[in-house]
């Protein structure tokens, strides 16, 4: 037996250890390098080491030397088990125990007297050091008073000095001896309980109190430019270094100041209640401030250090001012305020904001932020944000000149502005067509203009405003342009014999396919601009979904309207299909008259709309649901037609293979797209079933019953009954026919309940079959699989059970319409 095995019953039988499985490890380790069996484990798999020392059947020749290296490390195990057990004796001997536990407590009692000796000798030696500690405490604390003494005589002087100074108001002195005097004084904090020292320090503040007030004087004098007591540019640039000593918030105050009163005079000529403050004179307050800050900059502001951006503060006090007024100002307009009047004051505004943002090289609402006090009760904002509350005008401007772009289109006259888009011509005129309608193109020119004004303006909730009013003409455009154009005012009838295709009304519905199709793409497009250019929180509410669902609807319909065209142009010769007696034919000669026409029928519709229709997922999708309405027409004419015998059913399998060719070259295509190949032969199997089913003579029964069963691959009865009357068996042959249906169907329980002639409709209605062009959007079915084209034809009127149907009837459907079999999957990504 293998080491694998070995090691395998061990383990089921629970006999070794794990000591002596670790043993068994490490003898292998020594003994092989690399062996599998060097780890043990709960997971060990012993079936892959065996497959490892035995990899192929040659290899079992060596089993007895395996056994024999096994029964020999066994052997070994064994002995050192052996051994290990009589050294574990020795170990565990009592004499021996005790010993180590005498050992054991010398060394602990050793260990504390070193402890003892350590704790002797530490505090000898903090004796012997006390002394030499009091002295280094005492050097410490000498310089530290000679330091400290040095540095108030340093600060009795500077005082002292700065005294004399502020006396004589040398302010360029008196700068550089403050800031000594104040950050030697920061040095004294600790001290301040020390009488002298709080002395001093009160006496520190009240000289910078006294420079503040002095500061203030001058300024005023200066600013007045009093000729009696003139105070020199020069002297209040000094001055200015000093407030700079004094702290960031007297500098603040300072600023504040002077910014007062550069715009007490803005504040006293432009009142929102005078005419100078009006809407009208909005580009004089900017004048007015242009030269106040021309002033500024070349006269009075020279005196300010440039780190200081007075001129910040006094553009951003001035924004904060205007705002205000301009605020209470389009307030009171209210309803008065017109489009032109906002504009042209808002377009004045960002004018000016653009010309401080150049003049600066920083973005308004960084001025506004850096020189906004930390204590500000509200934030800094432009003054256009002044006007955003009031962007409803413009989106009202927006409204109303779009409901007059497209008031000529709207409703009723939908329909002329189609047709004058698409001029009637002949059918061999080369006159070139538009691809799209005019006004498609106006409308979202129109929407890209207004969209980039509006994004330069606003990119909060004007523009989502915007977007929104985009949003409900583009609903209008789909709805009242679109899809009102292709509701006819009357419905016209043709007659019978008339098979002229209606050249214009494909043309129009070509044109508004690609128009749909055009503002579908389009209008995705602007959402995705709108997203960019909008703030950020309001990018997730920006949505053209269900608009885009419109113009999707918008092409189902135009889709309808292309199929009711085709199925007028073909009902003639499904007419005369219908009024065929197949049952008197003798003899299958070739076509029938009927399928010509046919033919050329849908070639000929399928010819005007191919080269219209740009995108060729849309001929694709046409010629899917084309090919299924032809062969729905077929089927119903053919039902309509019986009783149809076996030469009758030979000739329309013939007739049907003719129509099925003439699918299968519209395309255009060498080899037609697999995917509409699959299409079309799904379409018509099932009806070349049903006509080889008729085919088949009824004599001998049993022949006729296997071929039902193996075309049609139900036992449903009533299904059975729809082909004898489809045949128009006799009554009395039809009773042998149905025992011997009963007597087959039952041998055979593979057959299915229900197939596809379930929902076959014995009574086609003189209905069309194609919904009406101007309904709402389309539920879509692909066609192919599941029910196929015999699900979208109507069956028996539920409750009127065929004769002798009585053991197996079953539930049947009634599908009188077809339009959803027809209708338009847009939604379906389809290349020709």
């Amino acid at each position: 037996m293998s080491l694998e095995q070995n090691v395998s019953e061990a383990r089921r039988d629970d006999a070794l250890p794990h000591e002596l499985i670790l043993s068994i490890q490490r003898i292998l380790d020594i003994q092989h390098d690399s062996d599998p069996l060097d780890d043990l484990s709960d997971d060990f798999n012993p079936v892959n080491t065996l497959n490892g020392i035995f990899p192929n059947e040659e290899s079992l020749g060596q089993l007895e030397t395996v056994q024999a290296h096994l029964a020999q490390n066994e052997l070994q195990l064994q002995q050192e088990i052996k051994s290990l057990q009589d050294e574990l004796r020795k170990e565990q001997d009592p004499s021996r125990m005790q010993s180590i536990q005498e050992m054991i407590s010398d060394l602990l009692g050793q260990m504390s007297r070193i402890r003892e000796k350590a704790t002797e000798s530490e505090a000898v030696v903090r004796n012997i050091t006390k002394e030499i500690q009091m002295l280094d405490l005492a050097k410490k604390n000498l310089i530290l008073s000679m330091t400290t003494l040095k540095r108030l005589q340093m600060l009795v002087n500077a005082l002292g000095q700065l005294e004399e100074q502020v006396t004589e108001n040398k302010y360029s002195e008196i700068a550089q001896t403050l800031a000594a005097v104040k950050q030697i004084s920061n040095s004294f904090r600790p001290y301040n309980a020390v009488q002298r020292i709080s002395q001093i320090w009160r006496r520190v503040q009240e000289i910078q109190s006294e420079l503040r007030t002095k500061i203030d004087a001058d300024w005023d004098k200066f600013y007045a430019q009093d000729p009696t007591k003139p105070i020199k540019a020069s002297t209040m640039a000094a001055a200015c270094r000093v407030v700079d000593v004094l702290g960031p918030e007297i500098r603040t105050q300072f600023v504040e100041r002077y910014v007062a009163l550069e715009l007490k005079e803005y504040r006293r000529i432009f009142k929102a209640t005078d005419e100078a403050g009006q809407l009208d004179n909005i580009a004089t307050r900017f004048a007015w401030f242009r030269r106040s800050l021309q002033t500024h900059e070349t006269e009075t502001g020279r005196v300010f250090p440039g780190d200081w951006q007075v001129g910040w503060y006094l553009t951003a006090k001035f924004v904060e001012i205007t705002r205000d007024d301009l605020t209470v100002l389009l307030s009171k307009a209210g309803s008065n305020l017109t489009i032109k009047q906002l504009l042209e004051s808002l377009q004045e505004v960002l004018e000016f904001e653009s010309s401080m943002v150049k003049k600066y090289a920083t973005p308004l609402s960084d001025i506004l932020k850096t020189t906004q006090a930390n204590n500000a009760t509200r934030t800094s904002r432009t003054i256009s944000s002044a006007f955003e509350p009031h962007m409803g005008v413009f989106i009202q401007a927006q409204d109303k000149a779009l409901q007059g772009m497209l008031s000529q289109y709207r409703g009723l006259k939908s329909r002329s502005s189609l047709e004058a888009a698409t001029p009637r011509t002949s059918e061999d005129s080369e006159q070139p067509q538009s691809a799209v309608l005019p006004s498609s193109t106006e409308l979202f020119y129109f929407y890209a203009q207004n969209l980039e004004q509006c994004a330069k303006l606003f990119t909060g909730q004007p523009l989502f405003d915007l977007c929104q009013l985009h949003r409900k003409w583009l609903r209008i455009y789909a709805e009242e342009v679109l899809v009102a154009s292709m509701k006819r005012p009357t419905f016209q009838i043709r007659r019978s014999t008339d098979t002229r295709v209606d050249v214009s009304e494909l043309r129009n519905a070509s044109v508004l396919i690609n128009t749909a199709d055009y503002c579908h793409t389009t209008a995705l497009e602007l959402e995705d601009k709108i997203r960019e250019k909008i703030d950020e929180g309001f990018k997730s509410r920006i949505s053209f979904q269900e608009e885009c669902d419109l113009f999707v609807s918008a092409i189902s319909s135009a889709i309808l309207v292309l199929l009711k065209e085709l199925e007028n142009a073909c009902e003639p010769a499904f007419n005369t299909m219908s009024r065929t007696m197949w049952s008197s034919l003798d003899l299958v000669s070739g076509p029938s008259p009927y399928v010509d026409e046919i033919v050329k029928s849908v070639e000929q519709v399928t010819d005007v709309i191919k080269p219209l229709i740009e995108q060729k997922k849309y001929v694709r999708n046409y010629l899917d649901k084309a090919a299924g309405l032809v062969i729905a027409k077929f089927t119903n004419a053919f039902v309509k037609s019986r009783p149809v015998k076996e030469i009758g059913a030979e000739q329309l399998l013939l007739d049907l293979q003719v129509v099925k060719a003439c699918l299968l070259r519209l395309p255009g295509e060498a080899e037609p797209p697999q995917s509409y190949t699959r299409s079309v032969n799904n379409h018509t199997q099932r009806l070349e079933k049903l006509l080889k089913v008729i085919v088949t003579p009824a004599d001998p029964p049993e022949v006729f019953i296997l071929s039902y069963t193996a075309l049609i691959c139900d036992l449903s009865f009533s299904n059975f009954q729809k082909i004898l009357d489809l045949k128009g068996t006799p009554k009395a042959q039809q009773s042998e026919l149905q025992d011997t249906f009963l007597t087959v169907t039952s041998t055979k329980p593979e057959l299915e309940n229900t197939s596809f002639l379930s929902s076959l409709d014995m009574d086609p209605g003189q209905t069309s079959s194609v919904g009406s062009p101007g309904g709402s959007r389309v539920n879509l079915l692909s066609g192919v699989g599941g029910d196929g084209i015999l699900s979208a034809l109507a069956s028996p009127t539920p409750g009127v059970a065929t004769q002798g149907d009585t053991s197996r009837a079953e539930p049947v459907s009634k599908f009188t319409d077809l339009r959803r079999f027809v209708s338009f999957a847009v939604r379906r990504d389809t290349v020709m």
